[in-house]
């Protein structure tokens, strides 16, 4: 018995040697840098909403009422647009249980206005940037519709 206990001991540390400890397999994964797939931030979706959304869509609001008169103004259009779409991609990260469909799809269409949005306000075209923004706005209602019970609709 005492005999297998000498081979037993090194055998054992020669494969943890070759597999790591539970905290050195930590350690290891921690010099390799953060996971590099997209991870949500742990936290609900209304705080998600309101703090990803909220502030650019109230700066558009205020920008849209009326057409940009100078470059600056358009090129704030074009950052909370840029934001807004982008969002919409990690919407798309954060997927209910149920309808998640809907939810996707309201998600990617967003998203795809909000770029509309971003793409008329590089060219400086009201009439487009304001088609896009409201169409925007639309499939935003649409889902608050659906998931939110109505609640949190936005008025352009």
């Amino acid at each position: 018995m005492r005999a297998l206990a000498v081979f037993a001991v090194p055998l054992a540390l020669l494969a943890l040697a070759h597999t790591g400890s539970p905290s050195a397999t930590a350690a290891a994964q921690k010099d390799k840098g953060p996971a590099l797939s997209p991870t949500p931030v742990d936290t609900n979706m209304h705080d998600f909403m309101e703090g990803v959304f909220q502030a650019p869509y109230r700066r558009l609001k205020a920008a849209m009422a009326a057409e940009p008169k100078d470059a600056p103004a358009w090129k704030a259009i074009r950052s909370d647009a840029l934001i807004l779409a982008e969002g919409g991609n990690l919407l798309l990260l954060r997927k209910p249980a149920k309808d998640a469909d809907l939810w996707d799809k309201w998600s990617a269409l967003s998203r795809d206005a909000g770029g509309d949005l971003f793409k008329a306000a590089k060219a400086k075209d009201y009439p487009a940037a304001k088609k896009a923004y409201e169409a925007m706005l639309g499939h935003c209602n649409a889902c608050h519709k659906k998931f939110e019970d109505g609640k949190h609709i936005l008025a352009p």
